[in-house]
């Protein structure tokens, strides 16, 4: 069964032709109205269940329209619209599902009920976000980086400054299987996964843990940042206080590479991760890295499903 609940599990090979497949559709949808399905339709008739226990956009926008792009239809509801939110036990739900549709995207609080879905599903489970990754949103900053740069992402040097969350995550993760640089910016205390780490260390991925901004983007071909608190969890300003100085503005930027490109998976705080002058800047891709989900997430549904 080909789950995505990360992107350590795939081979660098199994992801280079995401990617590739990715770029291949995009290139070949371009004029064609939104909700035209793709001439050679893949998934007719498949149905994807879309789930989601926290508010979603970019990701429930991107995946109903992959599934529509490639022939097929979605169900989206919410946990609480389900006996899943009433205590249902994950794994019933799995089986129920397996029997109705072909593949099921979940958006979950804790990484674990992602594992538990999957673990009972007969049919691909793929991570639509949870506490721990957000693979997804990677490939579409992956595929953003190479569709502006004309070359693949290996060997280029990419800087994540901030929490070191599920964003942190998952580019901890691809650094260590598609063989790019990464440095990660982020205060004591702030660190990502560190079984996340341990992985992609025993891996061998270039991963650096820093704890100064302007080391983190030194020479740097993408800077990258998320929100500083993440859905779910409480404000707090002891925490926004040892973020500050990790804040992406135009003096760090213009310590990168010239000709750097600066990633948000989005919505962003301006005037905290990042200044209105960056975000809003000629440098940001930050909105053809947000349309980016739709192409990468077609791409992930074939592999899946196995037309990879």
């Amino acid at each position: 069964m080909r789950h995505f609940l990360d992107l350590a599990a795939p081979t660098a090979a199994g992801l280079r032709a995401i990617l590739d497949e990715a770029h291949a559709r995009k290139a070949a949808r371009k004029g064609l109205p939104k909700g035209l399905p793709d001439a050679d339709a893949p998934l007719d008739g498949h149905t994807l269940a879309l789930i989601f226990e926290k508010p979603s956009t970019r990701t429930r926008f991107s995946f109903a329209q992959a599934i529509r792009q490639l022939g097929g239809s979605a169900i989206t509801v919410s946990a609480g619209e389900m006996q899943l939110g009433r205590g249902e036990p994950v794994d019933d739900t799995a089986r129920v599902l397996s029997r109705m549709v072909d593949a099921i995207m979940l958006r979950a609080n804790s990484h674990a009920t992602l594992e538990t879905l999957a673990n009972a599903a007969s049919v691909p489970v793929i991570n639509g976000l949870t506490d721990i990754s957000h693979p997804c949103q990677i490939l579409a900053d992956i595929l953003t980086f190479e569709e502006h740069s004309g070359r693949q992402v290996a060997g280029s040097t990419w800087a994540y400054l901030g929490d070191g969350n599920n964003i942190a995550n998952s580019l901890v993760e691809a650094a260590s299987v598609l063989g790019f640089d990464l440095r990660l910016g982020v205060p004591h205390g702030h660190d990502p996964d560190s079984a996340v780490m341990a992985t992609a260390c025993a891996r061998g991925g270039s991963v650096d843990l820093v704890r100064s901004a302007e080391a983190a983007v030194e020479g740097a071909d993408v800077v990258v940042t998320d929100t500083w608190i993440s859905m779910g969890q409480e404000d707090s300003k002891a925490k926004l206080a040892a973020m500050q100085p990790f804040q992406v503005d135009a003096a760090l930027m213009a310590r990168a590479n010239p000709s750097a490109v600066f990633l948000h998976c989005l919505p962003a705080h301006r005037g905290e991760e990042v200044t209105e002058e960056v975000i809003d800047g000629p440098a940001s891709l930050v909105w053809d890295e947000a349309e980016n989900r739709l192409h990468a997430q077609k791409a992930v549904l074939l592999w899946c499903l196995e037309r990879l």
